[in-house]
């Protein structure tokens, strides 16, 4: 089976789909990751094989020219709401209407049996519903967003469709792969057909420092690469501040480099490396402090490791909103609070401070554990071909 894996241009968004694209080429598939040069750096090192379509996007322009020095995207529009997320979805749904034929041009070249996108990508739709082959959306984990983008798409791209022949509108997955377990399905987001998630976080070595837990509990603190980035500077200086008050902990900050300067003093107590994959430490850590990206928040949840919050963008507010209520995190979801580093101090000590979060990330971790392999899905996938 030939099977083409599209995303949209963001490196996280195909991350997730990494565990699927392994499995698939461990059945015997032949499996081509095809977007922008975004994606194209991630899905090498995952070992996949790519072609590039179109141009470079760079998705962190969408937000960065209207931010101020140091303010980050929370601090000037509040938490994310629904009205929020269904506005700038149609950014997304644009992209697709765009990409569509040079998608199409591809795939009527590369002949495959089934196509594979994240939940943003509806070219994949489009691009199935020319061709008459299944198509699988596959969710980054909770998911606010998918029925919102529905019904903008619904109504962006029927021109789309009646132009290329697509009758009764945008077509709907044949299958659609959730990787959050049943305690993280965001109310009013339908079921869908569950897929374990497998940790892939880039590629790289793992400090020696990092190989073993060290002599007080460990908290890595890893916010992404566009959370610094997008004005982030003085929130890791708050949070530098707070752990200089909380001398029981070792904390662990993953900062690319040119950023670390910037920070300024670190406290005895904290140490700096670059991004490294944190599937490859984070049995060593007591918490994870993050900022509610879907791979992120999944790899910790599947690793069972309590959460600290602090969401910054879209769906990631209610990521750690639906955490906390498991008692596997705590979620700060305002600037005000995110800011203080009393608060935070307080927050990291509580999450640390007896077994209520421990046993609550424990009895999450076991949830995502029992959910079906990509392996498994697979053999599904291959019987959905022959049924269409």
């Amino acid at each position: 089976m030939r099977v083409l894996i599209l995303s949209t241009p963001e490196s996280t968004h195909f991350t997730t789909m990494v565990g699927l694209a392994w499995a698939l080429r461990g059945a015997g598939h032949e499996v081509l990751v095809a977007g922008q040069p975004d994606i194209i750096p991630a899905a090498r090192a995952a070992g996949l094989s790519t072609v590039t379509v179109g141009r470079e996007f760079r998705a962190k322009d969408l937000l960065s020219p209207a931010l101020r020095p140091d303010i980050r995207p929370i601090e000037v529009t509040g938490p994310t709401n629904p009205k929020m997320i269904a506005v700038g979805s149609k950014v997304w749904v644009l992209h697709a209407r765009y990409m569509f034929p040079q998608y199409l041009e591809l795939a009527r070249q590369y002949k495959p049996d089934l196509v594979v996108s994240e939940q943003m990508d509806y070219a994949a739709l489009l691009v199935g519903g020319v061709l008459r082959i299944p198509v699988v959306s596959h969710r980054w984990g909770v998911d606010p967003l998918s029925p919102l983008m529905r019904e903008t798409a619904d109504d962006f791209l029927r021109g789309t469709c009646e132009r290329y022949g697509i009758e009764g509108g945008l077509p709907q997955p044949d299958v659609v792969l959730d990787p959050a377990p049943p305690e993280l399905l965001y109310p009013g987001t339908p079921k869908a057909t569950p897929i374990r998630h497998v940790a892939y976080n880039g590629t790289g070595p793992v400090p020696r420092r990092l190989w073993s837990a060290g002599s007080k509990p460990r908290v890595v603190v890893s916010m992404g690469r566009q959370t610094i980035a997008l004005g982030g500077i003085p929130l890791f200086r708050s949070m530098l501040a707070a752990f200089a008050e909380l001398p029981q902990f070792e904390g662990v900050f993953t900062v690319q480099e040119e950023y670390m300067e910037a920070l300024g003093p670190v406290p005895d107590n904290v140490w700096l490396t670059p991004p490294v994959p944190l599937n490859g430490f984070l049995d060593t850590c007591a918490a994870i402090v993050h900022h509610g990206g879907a791979n992120t928040l999944m790899t910790a949840t599947g690793a069972g490791v309590p959460q600290l919050v602090l969401p910054q963008l879209a769906d990631q507010f209610a990521g750690g909103e639906l955490l906390a209520a498991t008692d596997a995190a705590i979620s700060l979801g305002t600037a005000d609070e995110q800011n203080d580093p009393a608060i935070f101090a307080d927050a990291l000590s509580t999450l640390l401070g007896g077994e209520r979060y421990t046993k609550g990330a424990t009895e999450l971790a076991r949830s995502v554990a029992a959910m079906p392999s990509p392996a498994a899905v697979v053999r599904d996938l291959e019987n959905l071909r022959c049924a269409y």
